[in-house]
């Protein structure tokens, strides 16, 4: 039970190309955003698009991975956890950012 507490699966396409930062350990990191989208009918029967933003990032050989062969509108499914920070910006506001730690990367057919 306890590889489910904390688990979250997307299916979803690129909204940019993922950002590689080579750190000075010689670890990988990509940072990308997918968009996932849900249909439903509202109260008037129009049929409505939702598409929300997750944030992801993936280390070491996931990394290395995306690096080679995702790019923008690329549809994949991430599987991995959710983790949430703050930080300060440089005007002294503290912001909260939640993002998908991707464990496992599946490539999926579009584009």
């Amino acid at each position: 039970m306890n590889a489910l507490k904390n688990r979250v699966q997307l299916i979803g396409n690129l909204g940019n190309e993922p950002e590689i930062i080579s750190l000075e350990s010689g670890k990988k990191l990509a940072k990308f955003a997918i968009a996932t989208n849900e249909t439903y009918k509202n109260a008037e029967g129009n049929k409505v698009t939702d598409t929300q933003w997750h944030n992801i990032i993936a280390w070491n050989k996931t990394a290395e991975i995306i690096e080679k062969y995702v790019h923008k509108g690329h549809e994949i499914m991430v599987e991995g956890r959710l983790t949430s920070r703050s930080y300060e910006t440089k005007e002294g506001e503290k912001r909260y950012i939640t993002e998908v730690v991707c464990n496992e990367l599946l490539m999926l057919g579009n584009k």
